[in-house]
This record gives structure tokens, sequence and C-alpha cells, in this order.
């Protein structure tokens, strides 16, 4: 199959002034002007041979596909078939949508996510009580926006054994072994269910201009089975989806645990890493803070690894070949990260810790010493822009749950990336929506200045630097010789440069025209 895409604003690195495009078998042919193009497809302007397909772009963008460096796909088909919460700005408008989806339901389990009590006028998330009055004594699970808390009706309480985990709340609220409780007693779903689900979200992946995910799965989020199917999914030539990277979120103790999870599930599994937790999020107050949290005195999180924990996967995963990598967002929780790969390093070697690329989710709290560890020990920061620009400055969430000067610390994208950390972007989907334009957007106008990155950069980072964040170098640009995965994109309008679209505070993001995974149409919108 050859593809010519012709008269656009091509974004390649060896050719700035790029207009054309060739794809041949799945791989990128030629990159140029459109008169070369058609010269190196071997015809004249009115008649190509040997092209199947000529793309008139009409002046529209074409840039590497984005890579989503942090998503849970079925979760996020939940949340696009569920009751999203998102928007929602009372307990009472909660609660009017958990009744409608009641009476269409008939019985079955009614989902939902997306509450912050700090966007609602009760200042609360709906109470037990409530829930079963407005589901008529149903199974209702609601996830806070950051998925690590809910609230809970009683017939969800009693199914899944919640009120007897720590981390159970009298008022129907979950964390910790509570909420993960609840929430395996709603994700024994049927196969056909699930694969209806996967299939929403990672079209809607594709329809953003999103052709890799890396899938950040864990026991505590879904059953392996799960991982499984999506792989198979996605793996099947008569699907035309975007690609995933899977990542099972399980301790590894020793070498052989680690080799027996990594034959448990084949070798398509990249690491033993994702949402492997080292502490939780700040918007629950589970995230593991050194100093109390500033609304809730007394109290500072919770870490559920201890550095030996961190240094023996880490040295498990590096001796059987997997990426091992952790979920840290508190300074606390990166404490015991930083101490264990420092701790791993006197056990295998740095250069071997180096070789063996290990990666972050996060990073959220981290300071100049840490990040100088990260550096020397090659490891990455899969990190979510989203989260600064919905959380960060002097007031919003981080102000409220730790106080001003430490909310400004947070998410220090640039600190990093002059420090030679790698840099991967994602959505954290379904915390917050595929928006890969809105992520890039949001490194360029951080809250802090400082933090802030060029869009080039940003842009990187959530293509190429994504790539790499998987150990896979050399992907997500669009020269000769690479696998034509690219999106097209709505004309760049004003304030364009650089191959890019305007990425002022205010402008909206270019709609996504067309999305290839090597050279097969994933999504076409034209």
């Amino acid at each position: 199959m050859r593809t010519l895409l012709r008269g656009g604003v091509v974004r390649s690195p060896h050719d700035p002034a790029a207009t054309a495009l060739l794809v041949d078998d799945g791989t990128v042919a030629f990159v140029g002007s459109d008169d070369a193009a058609l010269a190196h497809a071997g015809g004249a302007d009115a008649f190509v041979p040997g092209v199947d397909e000529v793309v008139d772009l009409d002046g529209a963008l074409v840039t590497p596909a984005f890579v989503d460096s942090h998503v849970h796909t079925t979760e996020t088909g939940l949340l696009l078939d569920g009751v999203d919460l998102h928007d929602a700005r009372s307990v009472t408008e909660i609660l009017a949508r958990v009744e409608a989806a009641s009476r269409r339901g008939g019985g079955r389990p009614i989902l939902g996510q997306g509450w912050d009590e700090r966007s609602l006028a009760e200042g609360r998330p709906p109470t037990r009580a409530e829930l079963d009055r407005a589901s008529a004594g149903g199974v209702v699970y609601l996830a806070r926006v950051d998925v690590h808390s809910a609230v809970i009706s009683s017939a969800l309480a009693a199914a899944s054994g919640a009120d007897a985990h720590d981390g159970w709340s009298a008022d129907g609220r979950v964390e910790r072994d509570a909420h993960h409780a609840a929430r395996d007693a709603t994700r024994a779903l049927p196969p056909g269910r699930r694969r209806d689900l996967q299939l929403l979200a990672l079209r809607s992946a594709a329809a953003h201009g999103i052709a890799t995910v890396h899938e950040a799965a864990a026991p505590h989020i879904g059953p392996a089975d799960d991982l499984r199917a999506l792989v198979a999914l996605t793996t099947d030539p008569e699907q035309r989806l975007p690609e995933v990277v899977a990542y099972w979120g399980e301790l590894a103790a020793d070498a052989e645990a680690a080799g027996a999870l990594r034959d448990r599930f084949g070798p398509w599994l990249a690491g033993l890493a994702g949402d492997l937790c080292a502490d939780g999020s700040v918007g629950s107050r589970t995230a593991a803070y050194r100093a109390d949290y500033a609304d809730c005195a007394g109290h500072r999180g919770h870490g559920y690894l201890s550095g030996a924990q961190v240094r023996d996967h880490v040295v498990a995963c590096t001796r059987v070949g997997l990426q091992a990598g952790f979920h840290v967002i508190g300074d606390a929780g990166m404490d015991a990260v930083v101490e264990g790969l420092a701790l791993a390093a006197e056990v295998v070697g740095a250069p071997a810790l180096r070789s063996a690329r290990h990666r972050l989710e996060h990073v959220e709290t981290v300071d100049a010493a840490a990040i100088a560890v990260l550096a020397d020990l090659g490891v990455a920061a899969s990190v979510q822009p989203a989260f600064d620009a919905l959380w960060g400055g002097t007031d919003g969430l981080y102000a409220a749950r730790l106080g001003a000067e430490r909310a400004l610390t947070m998410n220090p994208f640039a600190a990093l990336a002059a420090a030679g950390v790698p840099l991967a972007l994602g959505s954290d989907s379904p915390v917050t929506p595929f928006d890969p334009w809105g992520a890039v957007r949001a490194c360029v106008h951080h809250h802090v200045g400082a933090q802030r990155l060029p869009a080039d950069v940003a842009f990187a980072a959530h293509t190429q630097g994504a790539h790499r964040a998987a150990r896979r170098d050399g992907e997500g640009v669009l020269v000769a010789g690479t696998r034509a995965t690219l999106a097209v994109w709505s004309a760049s309008g004003p304030g364009a440069s650089e191959g890019l679209p305007d990425l002022g505070a205010g402008a909206p993001s270019p709609a996504c025209l067309l999305t290839m995974r090597a050279g097969r149409v994933i999504h076409d919108a034209r």
C-alpha cells in the first residue's frame, strides 16, 4: 500500500519546509516538497502510477502521532460509557445522574467517575445513604477525579466487603484497601463487555491523534485477563486501533518472581511498572509527604513501599530485562523510591540501571537531589501536564491540600528536562481526558514560569520522548525509513510556527483529521 500526502505542512526534522510525505508499506519512504515527492513516487501531477491513494492535505498539518504515556484503557471506556461527573457542581446534580442511571440500567451496577468536592456546592461528595436512596438500594461506585478514592452504596459495601478493610468510612467513602475491594467487585466484566469498552477507549484515543498508548495495568485496577485481552485486541490485524505498550504494576521480590511474571504474560510485557504505587494522590490525601497536609493537621498521606522493596523490585527487573517503575507523587514517596534506586545501583551497578532505562509515573513533588539521582541513573519521568493546568497554582487543589509554597514546587518539568531526565507526556485517562495538544499547551503555560517548556520540547516529549520511555528509540519522527505513524490536523492557523499549531492560552486545539499506525488508517474524519 502506497499513499502520498501532499499540499500540507509536514513536521520533519530533516526538511522544515516539507509539504508532502510518501508512505510505502507502512514506512515513510520520502519527505519533501510536493514536486519532489511526486518525482520520488514516479509520476506527474495528474497521475501517480503505483500509488494507491493520494491525500490532498489542503494546508493541513502532518505530525508524528502522539503517544499517551499513561492510560487505563478499560477504565476510560467505563467512563465514556458510564456516569461522567467531571462537570458536576453539586451533590444534588450527582444524585440526579445516579437516579437517572438507575432507571435506565434496570438493576445493573452504576459506575461513575470524576467528582471533586472542591467543585461541589456542598463541599463534599454524596454519602452512602444518599446513594442508597438515589439508586433504590442498588450497587453504586463513584470514583473521585483522581481515582484514588470513591464513594459507594451500601449494596456495594456489602457485596465487596469494603467495610471490613482499611480505608473504609461509614459515610461510604473508601480509599486504600477498601477502595481496591470496592473496585474489584465492579470489574468482573464479561469478555464481550470488556471488548466493547476497550474499543470505545482506543477509538477515542485514535480520534485525538494518539497511535500508541502505554497501558498502566495493575492488580488493584483490573485482572490480568483485562491486560491480555487488550493486547490481543490491538494486535489483531483485522482491527485498526492504536498500539498498546503493556505494563503490569505488581511487585517482584527477586529475579525469579519477576521472571515468572514475565513468563505469565509473554514477550509483549514491557515491564513491571506503571501503577505500582509507592503512594497515592494529593486530592485524596493519600500521596505520602514529609510534612502534614495543610488542610488536615497530623496527616501526611500513605507510603506503600519501603526503600528495600523498591531496591529488590528494581534489581529483579534489571536482571530479567524488564523495565521497573512506580507511581509516585509525594516527596516522602519519592524519598523511598530514590533510596531504593540508589540501593539497587549498589547491587547491580549504575551502568546496568542506566541500560535498563526504568521509569516513574507522575513525579509531581521532586526536589533537586532526587532529580539528580533520576538523571544519573537514566530514569524516565512519565508526567501529566494536565494536572498542573487543572490543579496547580496558588489557588488550586494542590495549594488547598499542601499550601501555596509547596504547591508551586510541583510538576517541575523544566528542572527535570534541564537535568537530563527523559520526559514522556500522558493523560492518566480517565483521570484527565485524551487531549495531547492540551498537554503540550499546559507545559508551555505552566503555572510557574520557570518550569515552562518550549513548545517543541513539550511536543517531542509527547511523541519521540514517550517512545523512548518505552525503550523504543528511533520512533516518533517523520523521516525516511521510520514507521509511518502520523496524524493529520486541521490547518494550524494564525500564531502557528515551526510546524506546530497555535498554542496560545486561549487557542482551540486543532481537530484530528486522520491518524495512521504504521501506514494503516486507524481514524479518518475527512
